[in-house]
């Protein structure tokens, strides 16, 4: 393997005919134990002619836009979770593509006050893919400030042959002055719908649905649909959890499974602590400052006719979400329900959850619990291995810090039982698609 410098410029596959395709593997780390979860940073590339620009937008690859160059290159999540990789055919590549500039962003960063002097172990590896052989690596060594964008390295062709330049340069601006500099005009998430509306889309669910695909593809759940509902503990432990953002950001995470699964990309919610209330549906389009506009303000204005965030009782929100899915939504939809329930544990009414949960295995309803308070979860620690029911209709798995759990790792743990349900569901009549 080379180490290549900056300003370096390394030949690929000068005296190498048996490299047919590449690997980029582009990959980062948030500096001093900061967490992974709140920054969401993404790499691309762009396919550059003669003149330095792509020839429209199909030549932007980046995540809502995984495949460009007429399908030669390809944009992916690296399956050992290590950043992200960029596989390049080049046999397939159009002749006038004689530049692949690759780059890495923050998005949102000016917003939230993150740039680059925030993150360290900037690396780059170029591998034959074939072989996985890493051809080269750029360690990016400069200590930047206040960048929100980089370039670390780029591939040219010179001379029949493909060369990579290990550029190492950063600067503020973001995916937007990325897209500018190389002759892509970018769409804001908020800008009114043109009549040919671009393939870019910078909002945050698009960066988090492109992990839920590749988990999706790896439990071979691309085709399933299904509504989602989200059923969130605001007991009076949780106060901190709403008001310092981790509610919001897991709002944001399961809205990205029900863009895929749910057949209008709804998100339904529920919140309980002594009691219950049923909330607007969440979408791509409201997932935004959900929690602050339809929790606490509304809570500051007396919305909710009472205070929240009191003591927990789980079974009258069950009740309603099985009712809400079997009855009321049974004429709009056949379709099967994955529910994310979470508590922060300081459950007690054992015995009337376990009766609830075992009644409903005969319906098309699956339960995903996650414990997220470190203390009692009671009966739902037993749900695996609770006797009496159809077919096995719940989950459960616990958390010591949701924050600190990445984005990959979470959509693993929580579609992890349910394509078995969906299998022995069918088995038992429960489901007929």
């Amino acid at each position: 393997m080379n180490q290549v410098t900056k300003g370096q410029k390394a030949d690929v596959t000068k005296n190498r005919p048996d490299i047919k395709n590449l690997a980029v593997k582009l990959s980062w780390h948030v500096k001093g134990g900061g967490n992974p979860a709140h920054y969401e940073i993404d790499s691309a590339a762009f396919l550059l002619t003669m003149n330095g620009n792509t020839r429209d937008d199909r030549d932007f690859v980046f995540y809502n836009n995984p495949a460009g160059g007429n399908g030669a290159v390809h944009h992916s999540v690296a399956h050992d979770g290590d950043g992200e990789k960029i596989v390049i055919d080049l046999a397939r590549l159009p002749q006038d593509i004689c530049r692949i500039a690759f780059t890495i962003t923050i998005h949102a960063a000016e917003a939230r006050g993150q740039n680059f002097g925030q993150i360290d172990q900037i690396r780059v590896a170029v591998c034959n893919k074939d072989t996985q052989e890493v051809l080269l690596e750029y360690k990016v060594s400069e200590q930047f400030m206040v960048e929100t964008a980089l370039v670390p390295g780029e591939l040219y062709l010179h001379n029949g042959a493909w060369k990579f330049n290990a550029i190492g340069s950063g600067f503020k601006g973001g995916l937007e002055a990325l897209c500018n500099n190389f002759g892509i005009e970018v769409e804001p998430d908020n800008a009114a719908a043109a009549p040919e509306p671009l393939v870019v889309n910078l909002s945050k669910i698009s960066l988090l649905k492109k992990k839920v695909s590749v988990i999706l593809e790896k439990k071979k759940l691309t085709n399933v649909l299904a509504r989602v509902g989200l059923v969130l503990d605001i007991s009076g432990s949780m106060s901190k959890l709403y008001k310092g953002g981790t509610v919001q950001n897991l709002v944001d995470r399961i809205t990205a499974v029900a863009s895929y699964f749910d057949d209008d990309g709804m998100l339904d919610l529920w919140i309980f602590d002594h009691r219950f209330h049923r909330l607007p549906a969440v979408t791509e389009k409201t997932h935004e400052g959900y929690i602050e506009r339809e929790i606490l303000n509304k809570a500051k204005t007396g919305g909710f006719k009472g205070k929240i965030f009191g003591r927990n009782d789980e079974p009258p929100v069950i009740r309603d979400v099985i009712g809400f899915y079997t009855e009321e939504q049974k004429q709009r939809s056949n379709l099967p329900a994955f529910i994310v329930f979470i508590s922060d544990g300081g459950i007690n009414k054992n015995r009337e959850i376990r009766k609830l949960i075992t009644d409903a295995a005969i319906l098309p309803l699956f339960w995903q619990f996650i414990g997220i308070g470190r203390e009692n979860y009671g009966i739902l620690e037993k749900l695996d291995t609770m006797e009496g029911r159809v077919v096995d209709n719940a989950n459960f798995f616990a958390l010591d810090d949701l924050d600190r759990i990445s984005d990959e790792q979470l959509y693993e743990r929580l579609l992890n039982e349910f394509p078995q349900w969906l299998k022995e569901a069918k088995l038992k009549k429960i489901l007929s698609i």
